[in-house]
C-alpha cells in the first residue's frame, strides 16, 4: 500500500511540474511573439509589409504580425495569423480566412481563455479594443458579447460588407478541460 501511496504521489507531482511548465512556456512565447510584433510595427521595412497588389494584408501562417491592445486590461497581446494550437500558444490567433482592419469585413481573432483572454469576461459593452499593425492603428467599440455553444458556426460568417471584430475565446473561463461553449465579444469600428 505504501508503493500505490508513493506512486501516486510521484504521478501527481510530474502533472503539477507538467502543468507549471506549459504555463511559463506560453508566456515566453506570448512574450517573443509580443517583442516580434512590436519590432515589426516599430520599424517596418515599409507600411506595404505582408500587403498584397490587391491591397489585402496576408502575413505567413505562424508570424506575430501586430498587437491587440484592451484598455481596460492594461493588456498588450501578439497577434499571430492563424488559430492552430502552436499559434494559439503564441499569443492571440488570427483567423485565417477573416478580414484585417480596413478590408470592409469580419475580423475575427482568437484566443485560449487561460492565457491571453484570462480577463475577457471583465469587459463591457462601450470598452475600446485597438489593433495595432504595419499600416495604421485601429479602434474599436464593443458593442455585445454572447455565449454560444462550442460548435455554433454560425458565429464565423466571414462577410465583407461591414467591418466588425470578434474576439472567441472557451466558457467558462474556469472550466478545466474543452469548454462546452465559447464567449464571443463583437466590437465595431469607432468613427473619428
Amino acid at each position: 500500500m505504501k508503493k500505490l501511496s508513493y506512486l501516486l504521489i510521484v504521478v501527481g507531482l510530474c502533472i503539477v511540474v507538467y502543468a507549471v511548465w506549459e504555463i511559463v512556456d506560453t508566456k515566453m512565447q506570448t512574450s517573443k511573439s509580443l517583442d516580434q510584433a512590436k519590432a515589426i510595427i516599430e520599424s517596418p521595412p515599409s507600411k506595404e509589409v505582408y500587403k498584397e497588389a490587391d491591397g489585402t494584408f496576408k502575413p505567413p501562417m505562424g508570424e506575430a504580425v501586430g498587437i491587440l491592445q484592451i484598455p481596460r486590461l492594461n493588456a498588450d497581446l501578439p497577434i499571430v495569423e492563424g488559430t492552430d494550437p502552436d499559434d494559439l500558444e503564441k499569443g492571440v490567433g488570427h483567423y485565417k480566412g477573416s478580414y484585417y482592419p480596413e478590408e470592409k469585413g469580419q475580423i475575427v481573432l482568437s484566443g485560449h481563455r487561460d492565457t491571453v483572454f484570462r480577463k475577457a469576461g471583465e469587459l463591457e459593452i462601450g470598452d475600446s479594443l485597438e489593433i495595432v499593425l504595419p499600416y495604421g492603428n485601429f479602434e474599436y467599440e464593443i458593442t455585445e458579447t454572447k455565449i454560444v455553444k462550442s460548435d455554433d458556426l454560425s458565429i464565423i460568417t466571414l462577410q465583407n460588407e461591414k467591418e466588425e471584430l470578434l474576439l472567441t475565446t472557451c466558457y467558462p473561463f474556469s472550466y478545466v478541460g474543452n469548454a462546452p461553449e465559447r464567449y464571443i465579444i463583437y466590437a465595431k469600428k469607432k468613427t473619428v
